[in-house]
């Protein structure tokens, strides 16, 4: 029997990944298993046509997206009263979503990835794309995807 000792749980903070985390919260219990709560923060960019921030302000709107990104990460596991149970660990990454799910769980060396589909379809799916479909394709392990 599959009994995952780590569980990556990918969050944009939405009604969809509050469902991916209560699901690892379930399987952690149950397995005794260890959480990582990753959000990807997207990289600021410096320039655009004819503008450009200075590095010290793209440093400092990124640090404010990381702190942001933490509180809101704390604000979502206080919504589970189940997760103080568990070990949890908060990790906030900057980058490409789908990309930097998949360098953590190769890095952690996660079991199991619990992530949501928004449920997206027809055109805005085509044009925008899927990060849980990127990651279900492309990851070296069990992804358990829930269906937005």
């Amino acid at each position: 029997m599959f009994s995952p000792k780590s569980i990556l749980v990918p969050t944009d903070f939405s009604k969809f990944s509050d469902k991916a985390l209560q699901q690892a919260i379930d399987i952690a219990k149950q397995f005794k298993s260890k959480i990582y709560l990753l959000h990807i923060v997207g990289i600021v960019i410096q320039c655009a046509v004819d503008y450009c921030l200075d590095l010290q302000t793209v440093n400092e709107v990124e640090k404010k997206s990381i702190d942001s990104a933490k509180k809101m990460a704390e604000e979502q596991l206080a919504k589970f009263p189940d997760s103080k149970l568990i070990d949890i660990s908060i990790d906030i990454r900057k980058g490409t979503p789908y990309e930097e799910i998949l360098k953590d769980q190769q890095e952690k060396k996660v079991d199991l990835i619990v992530i949501a589909s928004h449920g997206k379809t027809g055109v805005r799916h085509y044009l925008i794309g899927s990060v849980a479909e990127k990651v279900v394709q492309n990851a070296k392990g069990q992804v358990l995807l829930l269906r937005g």
